[in-house]
């Protein structure tokens, strides 16, 4: 897979934390009723790959991958728990290296334009744009398409429903990742009929 390849399914990655391991599959299948196949389970929680592996054996139809991937430990791990790509909140030669050797597909962070040029050295077009908000946003993006025609961006972080059909009108923005579909009180509350609703909206969002 080309991790391009990703925004092919929708305008929006959920990028998903699960703090229990019998919330994944439910919040996987209420993901999928809103039209969102591509489900980013960030490994920030002890369950994560426990996760990807269960969604993946119960929701083949699911394109589950990993997210904050930090080390090359991290990125094998991933690939046994059965991950079909890889996000990374920043870029390492070290990681990308790994990601390569395991044929994981890896979306890396980026936050400036030196990083930009370092993984486009190693071969990716296709990047994360982390926080995004925070490093610039919109205007950072604007600035980026001028030196780097060629990169596409996934904006990641501070992104919200309201803000997203703004990225995604901007020429280098396929996709946008949020983590505003999966918020923790719904999971508390196992509202999944909400989570679903929220990705309808989502998936929906017009450019």
């Amino acid at each position: 897979m080309n991790t391009l390849e990703l925004a092919n399914y929708g305008p929006v990655i959920p990028v998903i934390v699960i703090n229990h391991i019998d919330d994944a599959v439910p919040i996987a299948e209420s993901l999928l009723e809103g039209g969102i196949r591509v489900l980013e389970i960030t490994m920030r929680s002890e369950c994560a790959l426990d996760a990807i592996s269960l969604i993946n054996d119960k929701l083949p139809e699911s394109i589950t991958g990993a997210g904050t991937l930090r080390t090359a430990a991290d990125a094998l791990k991933a690939k046994q728990a059965g991950s079909k790509f890889a996000v990374s909140p920043g870029f390492t030669k070290t990681l990308s290296d790994e990601c390569k050797k395991i044929n994981l597909p890896l979306l890396p962070g980026v936050s400036t334009g030196s990083e930009v040029m370092m993984a486009a050295d190693e071969g990716y077009n296709f990047l994360k744009l982390f926080p995004a908000v925070a490093v610039g946003g919109i205007p950072l993006l604007k600035g980026f398409s001028g030196p780097f025609a060629n990169i596409k961006f996934c904006p990641t972080g501070g992104v919200k429903v309201d803000t997203a059909s703004e990225f995604l009108a901007l020429p280098n923005v396929p996709v946008c990742g949020g983590t505003w579909l999966t918020p923790d009180e719904l999971i508390q509350q196992k509202n999944w009929s909400a989570i679903t609703k929220l990705a309808k909206e989502a998936s929906s969002i017009k450019v």
